[in-house]
């Protein structure tokens, strides 16, 4: 990495702004609300304040990698465009009817969710495609023509085009947007062989649905971003971070921005896995809690694990099957409503909830002292002394406890008869309640046993909660690297640039075409390989290839990495005997005397990551003075104790500190409970162990 550069890192989140500004082989770095509104004046505030720090100006800037929740901000609130869905005959109502998957099996009062046009806003076309790609009724252009006109009269601003097995042959989909856009050269046009070639009508039409959905919306922002950049003197190339772990340009950002979804979470992802990496962790789990959310990802052999699809704006308690289905390759992780500003509430069981309505940047927890009213987790923090009300985020935003403890009264403690201290520790405990369940139901449908694995806790609000989080999941060690505030914006500088393209082809081993199998992937290594170009013309690439695969008649498939002797062997005996191996691992053993399918393949290209220096843990040759201290809540004991104050950056590697304390730094606070030690690492990190002669510790197994 060349350290004369000065690259800059921005991620765009529902509570906070995080920019990191890397120069020299030092990092500075600024924290500010969000202004959902403009997002670009958040950014532009925070850019300023790391150039500041840095000494530098606007011009001296090389590169900008920004991550945002701008795309799924809008699907989740409804914010997109007006958008029309143009499918074949007889499949208007199929992401209506979605599937016969029901997410709460026993509701007989069962809503499932509005799909994102409405019935009147979904027009079809006479043809049809065969799943071999076959033409099986010719698509007449004078009925195109026709119904370009009612989409011209009806003045939608973006059109979702999605027929019938299009991902085998895109022909029809290509003449319907050739038809549309010459007659209205503005529209916006997302066809769904090129947003999501995959089988599964649903999924592939409610993800092109989603893209363009979005779309008018994303290229309006980035254009605003892109010239207020250069208003303020940063004419440098601006990138962004996808949901798949890579960076992409602007340009194919603004022509995919569904790719776009997930882009903050997937930074985060790609930071504990860079910090793994440093220490040659092989099974960590990323734990990324900031304002709004809190993401639980699995990261194995320093990679995070990915998928083919996943849901956004999950409507029932964050049920999976709840949501809206987004068919792209992204990191697989679990996202739930459990953040900093998330909400607390007394249902009709007289229970606590805590979630999924957020406090955002406006007004915020009620400790913000901008007009927010309920109590947010922030508040009961604040009341059991996690955090300085003088000092938080750095000083910039002064917290009012009377204010927390007036809405935590008000909303809670009363209804309940709890006095304050109480109703902030049931809130605390329900939210991270909360995120174990979630933890441990992702790990378990991934098939792995927490107890070995080190958690890397990052984001403002997470080192506050994570100590807690290891106690009710058994995890013995937990790491806090530093800028942990600010995770996911130093995620963004450590991406490679990479894209992932996949396309459905349906094949059965018994059948196995090696020939067939080598033209779609190096179709699809072409594809993704046009991608990475299009941001980096000069770097040797690196090309990884998978399978989707599964035994006949089961309804879903596993990822099955591929070498290049696989899938050029004639024999089909390889790739069998590799699915049968990621099978076994996931559940236990395989299905005897069943034929085995390829229901998708996909070609990954990326540009190199420049190696990870390897860290070698340091045990505690000393501990840590401070006479400063202040009391924590202990949820183990149910009391407030004396706990140490230091500040992380008087730390130098081997110096401990015993639980329990408190480690400030300008961006997060790190909680080290009673039962841990934390002990300083030469990079900076803090490594959090259990202490087995800790009385605690034994009350906890």
């Amino acid at each position: 990495m060349n350290d004369t550069a000065v690259r800059v890192g921005v991620d765009i989140g529902g509570t906070f702004t995080d920019v990191v500004l890397e120069y020299g082989g030092e990092a500075f770095s600024a924290k500010v609300l969000t202004t959902p509104t403009a997002p670009e004046d958040a950014i532009l505030d925070g850019i300023g304040q790391v150039l500041a720090k840095a000494s530098l100006s606007a011009k001296d800037i090389s590169v900008i990698i920004h991550g945002t929740t701008l795309a799924t901000n809008a699907l989740i609130e409804r914010r997109g465009a007006n958008t029309a869905l143009i499918t074949t005959q007889g499949f208007r109502d199929v992401i209506e009817m979605r599937s016969e998957s029901r997410f709460e099996q026993y509701d007989l009062n069962l809503v499932l969710p509005k799909p994102l046009i409405s019935r009147a806003h979904r027009h079809t076309l006479a043809e049809r495609i065969g799943a071999n790609g076959q033409v099986l009724k010719s698509l007449d252009p004078a009925e195109v023509e026709a119904l370009a006109e009612q989409i011209e009269q009806r003045g939608y601003d973006s059109v979702a085009v999605g027929l019938i097995h299009s991902y085998m042959n895109p022909r029809h989909e290509e003449l319907v947007r050739g038809i549309l856009l010459a007659r209205m050269p503005e529209l916006s046009v997302s066809i769904s062989s090129e947003v999501s070639p995959q089988m599964r009508e649903f999924e592939r039409f409610n993800t092109v649905c989603a893209n363009a959905y979005v779309k008018p919306l994303m290229k309006s922002y980035l254009d605003r971003l892109v010239s207020r950049l250069n208003d303020m003197g940063a004419n440098c190339p601006v990138f962004m971070m996808h949901s798949g772990g890579g960076i992409i340009s602007l340009e194919s950002a603004s022509e995919f921005p569904v790719r776009l979804v997930e882009s903050g979470p997937a930074g985060g992802a790609i930071f504990a896995a860079h910090i793994a990496a440093r220490y040659g962790i092989d099974a960590a789990l990323s734990f990324d809690m900031g304002g709004t959310t809190a993401k639980i990802c699995l990261i194995k052999d320093q990679t995070p694990k990915t998928s083919t699809t996943f849901e956004v704006a999950r409507t029932y308690r964050f049920k999976k099957g709840s949501g809206m289905p987004i068919s792209i390759p992204v990191i697989e992780m679990v996202e739930i409503g459990a953040g900093g500003g998330s909400l607390a509430h007394i249902d009709s069981l007289q229970q606590i909830r805590v979630g999924p309505e957020s406090a955002g940047s406006q007004p915020g927890p009620a400790c913000y002292q901008q007009g927010g009213e309920r109590p947010a987790v922030t508040d009961a923090d604040l009341l059991l002394g996690r955090l300085d009300p003088d000092n938080f985020a750095g000083g910039s935003i002064k917290l009012s406890s009377e204010r927390s403890a007036s809405a935590v009264e008000q909303h809670v403690g009363t209804a309940l008869g709890l006095d304050q201290t109480t109703a902030a520790f049931g809130i605390s405990e329900v939210v991270d309640e909360n995120m174990a369940n979630a933890t441990r139901v992702h790990a378990v449908e991934n098939g792995e046993d927490l107890s070995g694995f080190t958690m890397i806790a990052f984001g403002g609000a997470a080192p506050l909660h994570a100590g807690r989080l290891c106690e009710k999941l058994g995890i013995e060690r937990l790491l806090v690297p530093p800028g942990a505030g600010v995770g996911s914006a130093i995620g963004f500088l450590r991406a490679a640039f990479s894209f992932e393209a996949t396309r459905s082809t349906y094949m059965r081993l018994s059948a196995y075409d090696p020939g067939a199998v080598q033209n779609v992937l190096k179709e699809l290594a072409q594809e993704a390989e046009a991608f990475v170009r299009s941001c980096d013309t000069t770097s040797p690439l690196t090309y990884e290839c998978k399978a989707y695969m599964r035994f006949v008649g089961q309804g879903w498939e596993i990822p099955v990495v591929l070498s290049e002797a696989d899938y050029e062997a004639s024999d089909r005996s390889a790739i069998m005997a590799r699915f049968e191996t990621a099978y076994r691992a996931l559940f236990g053993r395989t299905v005897e005397g069943l034929d085995i399918e390829v229901t998708s393949w996909s070609a990954r290209v990326s540009t190199p990551v420049p190696p990870v220096a390897q860290i070698e843990t340091v045990s505690a040759d000393n501990e840590a003075v401070s006479d400063v201290k202040r009391p924590i809540y202990d949820p183990i004991g149910q009391k407030f104790d004396e706990a140490a104050v230091v500040e992380r950056t008087a730390l130098n590697a081997g110096v401990a500190v015993a639980g329990p304390a408190v480690i400030v730094e300008s961006e997060t606070s790190i909680i080290v409970p009673a039962s841990f030690e934390a002990v300083m690492q030469p990079d900076g990190c803090l490594l959090l162990g259990r202490l087995e002669s800790n009385p605690q510790t034994e009350a906890l197994s």
